[in-house]
């Protein structure tokens, strides 16, 4: 079974940064694309940023970060990264790391609060 966990969100100052890490137990995780969804307070899950499989050339980032967030796999590891730079309190919400497959497995979030 596919299970994505996410770690390293937390409470920062805005201009600050965050790198969150999703490790990915079962599947196949080199053969699928993955993505960093956001939901914020009263608000529906929205996608900030996905990479390819693979090689992961091919990324999509929300025009809200682009510049600012960058999105990485490491295949070796079974890990999707996302370095999040000059936070701002806009991106306050639960982020989802997600395996863009079939019906989509999604991890269980983790907080990050950005505080002006």
């Amino acid at each position: 079974q596919v299970q994505p966990v996410e770690s390293g969100g937390g409470l920062v100052q805005a201009g600050g940064s965050l790198r969150l890490s999703c490790v990915v137990s079962g599947g196949i995780f080199s053969r699928n694309a993955m993505g960093w969804y956001r939901q914020a307070p009263g608000k529906e899950r929205v996608l900030v940023a996905s990479i390819g499989s693979l090689s992961g050339v091919s990324t999509y980032y929300a025009d809200s970060v682009k510049g600012r967030f960058t999105i990485s796999r490491d295949n070796g590891k079974n890990t999707v990264s996302l370095q999040m730079n000059s936070l701002k309190p806009e991106d306050t919400g639960v982020y989802y790391c997600v395996m863009l497959a079939g019906p989509g497995y999604w991890g269980q979030g983790t907080q990050v609060t950005v505080t002006s």
